[in-house]
């Protein structure tokens, strides 16, 4: 088991700031300076991953489970001791999670080209495979509405090479989906996003944001939520990236600021932070590029970020929605 890193010089380079407030954390507008706790530091959890995403909070199991997609396994970092070991391996290269309405974890799979749900008894149901009898390409990142329908992405990276899955031809475009709780349907929402990645919803369920990683450069766009939930529409772009700009997964704190998975490069890695008017307030600084984050802690509180080969985490001076 890994311990969390506590002082002097970690691997790859990182070492933590001895002093507050941190500079890797850095406040691009005085008026939302109050995103940063002053004595909160930018802790990192573990490293020895090769590509670290998906992050998801157990508070009842005061845990975090994130993927380490390469590796082929689901790692888990326990909040009590401070140790980080693979849970699950393998785990058909899982990419993105979440929990349903139920508390059961949600998983894409790039390898088996689907999406599962493990049960409480440990159980792995398949919710979704195919469409139109087709394979699925290899879905990427998933959440649950707060109706209970469970939406992905499913661009074709884990079938593009073996590195993080098994090199495929695609059988359907890079659609949108989503997964009827109750019928079991499963509807494409989009079908004209290049490569769809990041899905968060807007605290109230009334947004959808959605990063499209195969523009060039990457556009985050947003969708009204309409028809009870079960459609979007009003397609625009929140944000038009900068040619070295990458967002990947995100999150909604509970005003409805969008925490961004953030690269690449010097300067650029780490986690960019935008009000729902797309201004750019907070800047958490990494040595590596973030994929993806959530909220954890007793108070939904304290922000973990996927990165690269390594998970950290901050205490920041807000809570993440609720069911992000």
């Amino acid at each position: 088991m890994h311990k969390t890193d506590t002082a002097g010089p970690a691997p790859g380079g990182w070492t933590p700031s001895s002093r507050y407030p941190d500079p890797a954390i850095e406040v691009l507008d005085p008026a939302f300076a109050r995103l940063r706790i002053m004595n909160s530091a930018v802790e990192r959890l573990y490293t020895g991953a090769r590509w670290s995403e998906g992050p998801v909070w157990f508070a009842d199991a005061r845990c975090l489970y994130w993927s380490d997609i390469p590796n082929n396994r689901i790692m888990r970092w326990d909040e009590a001791s401070g140790a980080a070991f693979a849970w699950r391996q393998p785990s058909d290269n899982a990419n993105g999670n979440t929990r349903d309405r139920e508390g059961r974890l949600v998983t894409c799979e790039h390898l088996t080209r689907r999406v599962t749900r493990t049960e409480h008894d440990g159980r792995i149901t398949v919710l979704a495979d195919r469409y139109d009898g087709r394979r699925l390409n290899s879905p990427n990142d998933v959440i649950v509405a707060p109706d209970g329908a469970v939406w992905f992405s499913d661009p074709e990276f884990g079938i593009l090479g073996h590195y993080e899955g098994e090199k495929a031809e695609p059988e359907l475009p890079t659609n949108l989906y989503r997964l009827d709780p109750a019928t079991g349907e499963l509807r494409v929402m989009a079908d004209d996003i290049a490569r769809p990645n990041g899905l968060c919803f807007s605290p109230d369920g009334k947004l959808l944001y959605v990063v499209e990683s195969g523009a060039a450069p990457r556009n985050i766009l947003v969708y009204d939520v309409t028809g009870d939930g079960t459609r979007i529409a009003n397609r625009r772009v929140f944000l038009r990236c900068g040619p070295a700009e990458s967002p990947d997964g995100f999150r909604c704190d509970v005003e409805g600021n969008l925490w961004c998975g953030w690269g690449m490069g010097e300067g650029l890695d780490g986690v960019r932070v935008f009000t729902p008017e797309a201004k750019p307030v907070l800047h958490i600084h990494l040595p590596e590029r973030c994929a993806n984050l959530c909220f954890g802690g007793r108070h939904r509180s304290r922000l973990f970020m996927a990165a690269s080969r390594s998970l950290y985490a901050v205490h920041v001076g807000t809570q993440g929605a609720a069911g992000g």
